[in-house]
């Protein structure tokens, strides 16, 4: 039987509402929890299944933009050594990549879009050997971008290599801001803030790291002190670089970058896989004695009688000779391949009586014709010269000399014209050779055409190297582009009569060095004493002797008896009898120590092509002192050189490597690495040691 409830009033809806029962009401009440809290249970799980997702694809996507030690991410990329420790970062300056579009195939991380567009970029890894790690990076735009443009940090390493400078230091420094500009062959003394008339797109590290540009780049270097970065950009737009026929004019940055076990090492390795080696070994007797040349002396006033009593004056004060350079101005006009018979009138009689007395002689070319010349109109009847963009006329140019045109090296005609003009001159007085001045890009018009397209503006300057290969046995040249195997010497640019590292004496060191690592070997380090230019000398002018500092010379001097080789021009009797005695034996002791040293490293050069003058880390790639020492060098590994090179000073600070060693003085040492402080070194003396083994 059921029983009946009273209901209070106001309970009835309760009761029979949609309210439920009084013990439903509780239950549902005391369930809310349980439900929030299984809620945010689920909540949690899937939060925490989300987020495993995120890691994994993070995880992947990280693994992705990994390999071999690189890590890539939207901005760059850093490369570390096996220490885990980052050797080198490059960030990208003109785009971010889309980490979205990229993929990983083997040791082949490529990427096809960035944030503004379509891209080709990818990084390959390369092992070429147990001890090298190379990586092949290529950013190319396929949508119209005017630049790429990537920044190298430099890590808090020293670096090295790149271009001959006026202002040359040893390591590289950034000084200011410069915006990215052609890297290209350049006459830095007349342009004191260009690129030189030698340079490589190639740079080497204290960290062990290289870095060679590729040709096809459309290559700009520019530089951020603030920063530290050296700027590597491609671009076409104005700029100097065009496209090959029948492409776009969009930009690709592309170069490899290779990690070593040492910064020695590394180099060798870039040395032997990108430069090419010299065929043969110039003249011995460059190596072995002084060339004297007429121009600081004489410049452009040379005369027969002029040459005649300098090369007397050669002989009655003892010195040998290995070639007479006459220099500018023995033409009647620039573009002219014979002699001025007003200031040279009997020319064979010359020759005859120089060669009597011993003396080989070279002359000075260059690749301009002038307007006033009698072969201007030849040249431009043959169609020989550099064109207008148009290729309808000839471009006219002016250089230290004045204005006319410069022959198009491109052009077989103009080569064979000029060759056979020197092979005339050769044949017709005998003559030995050539110095070859001149050839840098900043002498072409700033728009031309060649018969051969130029991509690369610096390629007229290899197509003008080349013009020397078949006097190369005593050829003088200033400039070198892709030109390492060319068998000639390489002259540094004119220096100036100072002390300093523009054009100065100190710049001679960190100028050979350079242009050592970029291949070039077989060095003529300029005119001991500089070009003695009134406005550019120290000392001298005030007397009205017309001569640089005497101190300077001898400084000057000595350092140079330490070169490959050396290179008279105001000679030693325009000051005194004490200056002649020092030179006479400074050339005796780079006849009898130091050429025969460098002759057998100049052959060794063929195989490997590694400097004959060396870095002090070249021995001591793991001493961080070794790396920023900018005034002394090595001959091989065994021959060190330490020259004063300040006005005033008869001692100074000398650094020794670890290992023994004995100074020309005799004495030794052997519990290196150490300074040597206010080491006394002499007016007439430089300070030299040899390894002793």
């Amino acid at each position: 039987m059921y029983q009946i409830v009273p209901v209070a009033p106001g309970e009835q809806q309760m009761a029979g509402g949609p309210g439920g029962s009084p013990l439903k009401k509780k239950l549902a009440h005391e369930g809310r929890p349980l439900v929030m809290a299984g809620m945010l249970g689920c909540v949690l799980v899937l939060a925490a299944v989300v987020a495993w997702c995120y890691y994994s694809v993070s995880l992947r996507k990280a693994h992705l933009l990994k390999t071999e030690l690189l890590d890539l991410n939207k901005d760059g990329f850093i490369i570390r050594n096996q220490a885990g420790a980052v050797i080198f970062t490059m960030a990208f300056r003109s785009g971010a990549l889309d980490l979205d579009s990229c993929s990983k195939e083997g040791n082949f991380l490529s990427c096809t879009q960035s944030d503004s567009g379509k891209l080709n970029f990818f990084i390959q890894t390369v092992h070429p050997k147990d001890t090298v790690m190379c990586y092949r990076v290529r950013w190319e735009e396929l949508q119209h971008k005017h630049s790429v443009e990537h920044a190298m940090t430099y890590n808090e390493s020293h670096w090295y290599g790149g271009a001959e400078m006026a202002t040359q230091y040893w390591p590289i420094r950034i000084q200011g801001e410069e915006e990215p500009r052609p890297f290209i062959t350049s006459d830095v003394y007349s342009n004191r803030n260009a690129f030189g008339g030698i340079l490589e797109r190639y740079w080497l590290s204290s960290n062990a790291t290289a870095i060679k540009i590729n040709d096809s780049v459309p290559f700009h270097l520019g530089w951020s002190e603030k920063n530290s970065t050296l700027r590597f950009q491609a671009r076409y737009q104005d700029s100097s670089f065009k496209p090959q026929e029948g492409q776009q004019a969009l930009p690709e940055l592309s170069y490899r970058v290779c990690v070593g076990s040492d910064v020695t090492s590394i180099h060798k390795y870039m040395v032997r896989r990108y430069f090419e080696k010299p065929i043969k070994v110039p003249s011995p007797e460059v190596f072995k004695q002084p060339v004297w040349s007429t121009w600081a002396l004489h410049k452009t006033a040379v005369t027969q009688e002029k040459l005649l009593h300098y090369a007397s004056d050669i002989t009655k004060h003892g010195f040998t000779c290995s070639h007479l350079e006459l220099d500018d101005r023995y033409t009647a006009d620039y573009g002219e391949f014979d002699f001025d018979p007003q200031k040279f009138p009997n020319v064979s009689g010359m020759f005859d009586k120089l060669r009597e007395d011993g003396f080989q002689v070279t002359l000075w070319t260059h690749p301009f014709i002038n307007y006033d010349s009698i072969n201007f109109g030849v040249a431009v009847e043959k169609g020989l010269f550099v064109r207008e963009p148009s290729g309808e006329l000839p471009a006219l140019v002016r250089w230290w000399n004045g204005i006319g045109g410069i022959l198009d090296f491109t052009n077989p005609d103009a080569r064979e014209w000029y060759s056979s003009h020197l092979r005339m001159l050769k044949s017709r007085y005998d003559v030995t050779s050539f110095k070859f001045d001149a050839g840098e890009t900043s002498y072409l018009p700033r728009q031309f055409s060649t018969l051969i397209p130029l991509s690369d503006p610096s390629t007229f300057s290899r197509r003008y190297t080349e013009m020397a290969v078949p006097f190369s046995e005593r050829a003088e040249l200033r400039v070198g582009y892709q030109s390492q195997n060319i068998s000639c010497f390489f002259r540094i640019i004119d220096r100036d009569s100072v002390w300093g590292y523009e054009l100065g004496l100190k710049s001679i060191i960190p100028t050979v060095l350079t242009i050592s690592i970029l291949g070039y070997q077989f060095i003529l380090p300029d005119m001991i004493g500089g070009n003695a230019y009134p406005n550019r000398t120290t000392g001298g002018f005030n007397d009205k002797s017309g001569l640089p500092d005497r101190e300077l010379y001898i400084r000057w001097l000595e350092l140079s008896a330490f070169m490959p080789a050396m290179q008279f021009s105001i000679p030693p009797w325009a000051y005194d009898n004490e200056v002649i005695q020092i030179a006479q034996k400074f050339t005796e002791l780079h006849e009898t120590l130091v050429a025969p040293r460098v002759l057998e490293l100049a052959g060794e050069v063929l195989d490997t092509g590694d400097p004959i003058i060396r870095p002090l880390w070249w021995i001591a790639n793991d001493d961080e002192a070794a790396y920023k020492i900018d005034s002394q060098f090595l001959i091989g590994d065994d021959l060190m050189v330490a020259p004063v090179l300040e006005p005033g000073k008869q001692e100074r600070d000398i650094y020794l490597p670890a290992g023994r060693w004995r100074s020309y003085k005799g004495e030794h040492f052997d519990k290196g690495p150490m300074y040597l402080t206010d080491y006394p070194v002499d007016l007439d003396e430089i300070a030299f040691f040899t390894w002793v083994h």
